[in-house]
Formats: structure tokens, sequence, C-alpha cells
């Protein structure tokens, strides 16, 4: 686990946290590599637990009816460590200083400034460089291409 300061996981708050960094385009492109290979990880170990998951409740249901999911949960302590693996891996992404929007897909921000406003740089899992932003109150729907104006417009 990192040493960084801990965020909370994440979709706890909808507040974007205050900016301990603002990122250029080429230092936020830069740690993709690193990223990707965490967000892929974490892709993986949600897809398992959800697999394990609803093994255990078809298990439950045949075993004679719906067990409280925290009953269901206690029958299997590697599943509880690998859940919290899995909370533990989003903080150590938001560690990095990435802002975590959607751990369901890997969308991620980071924070940056265009024409001296800050914005965020927004990127996606599987995608190969950051090539949009958006405004701090807009979401995925409002993201715009960085463009070459865009770029030249794009500072620290």
């Amino acid at each position: 686990m990192s040493t960084g300061s801990r965020r909370s996981p994440p979709g706890s708050d909808d507040t974007p946290p205050e900016p301990e960094r603002i990122w250029t385009l080429g230092e936020a492109n830069a740690l993709l590599p690193r990223l990707s290979i965490a967000i892929g990880a974490q892709l993986v170990r949600a897809s398992e637990i959800e697999r394990r998951f609803r093994r255990l409740q078809a298990e439950s249901a045949s075993a004679g009816g719906p067990v409280a999911f925290a009953q269901l949960i206690a029958t299997c302590p590697d599943l509880v460590r690998e859940v919290a693996a899995y909370e533990d891996g989003w903080v150590e992404v938001q560690n990095l200083g990435v802002v975590v929007k959607d751990a369901r897909i890997g969308l991620c921000d980071f924070y940056g400034r265009v024409d001296g406003q800050l914005v965020w740089l927004c990127w996606r899992y599987g995608e190969p460089s950051i090539d949009f932003y958006h405004d701090l109150n807009a979401g995925f729907a409002g993201r715009k291409p960085l463009t070459g104006a865009t770029l030249h417009r794009l500072m620290n």
C-alpha cells in the first residue's frame, strides 16, 4: 500500500477534492502505462469478485433459500480479503494523484489548466492517451477533444 495520503474510495463523495497537484498533459500521459496496469488489475479483480459472489448466491439459494448478505460473506473470508484488496487498490490509484470518477469502467481525471482555468484532463481505461478534457462541473458527457487549438492553450 502506498504511504501517501489516504483518500476516500471512489464514489463516496461527488465533490471533487481540492487539487493536490495540477498536471501537465505530458505528466499525466507519462503516468498512463502504470495507471493502465493498475486499473486493468482492478477491473479483473472486480470481475472475479462479482463472479464469486454470484456463485455464492446460487449455492445459498440451492441450499434452502436466500441468505442475508452478511451471512453469505461471513462464510467466505477469502472473498472478504479480496474485496478489501480491491478497495485498497483504488485508494492506491487515487494516491497517485488521479481522481477515479467511475471504477466500473476505469474513468479517471487529472487536474489541469486550459486558458488558466482549472479543468479535468479526462482518461478512460483503454484509451492510448489523454485526448479529452472537461470543465470541473461537467461529467464524461461534457468531454471536449484536446485539439491542436486547445493543446496550444493547455498550460500548467
